[in-house]
């Protein structure tokens, strides 16, 4: 997984599953939420998907929630993940407001 913490960008997969995990949830529903987000736009296959998620636990940005029992593990996003995404957002801002100054209005 190509995600830095300082200062480098979340890839965009990584931003929606922490974005997902604003409530829990597990595999296949941060699966449909990423389409859904997207309008199929992204489409996780399952490796991809629990690769991801395995990535980000040994961060400690997300972590397992509720019962254990059944198939179905459920996540939630931690502190630590909040604020990685929090900064990503900000990043996201910053990179829109020069392109739109750039784009719309020819330079900065």
């Amino acid at each position: 997984m190509r995600d830095h913490t300082k200062g480098g960008a979340l890839t965009e997969v990584t931003f929606y599953i922490l974005l997902s995990l604003y409530s829990p949830k597990h595999g296949y529903a941060v699966m449909q939420f990423i389409e859904n987000m997207t309008n199929g736009r992204l489409s996780l296959g399952a490796g991809t998907l629990y690769g991801a998620l395995n990535a980000l636990l040994e961060k400690g940005w997300i972590k397992p929630c509720g019962s254990s029992e059944g198939r179905k593990k459920e996540y939630i996003i931690t502190e630590l993940g909040r604020e990685i995404a929090k900064k990503e957002l900000t990043r996201l801002k910053e990179l829109t407001n020069i392109a739109g100054t750039i784009v719309e209005g020819g330079t900065i």
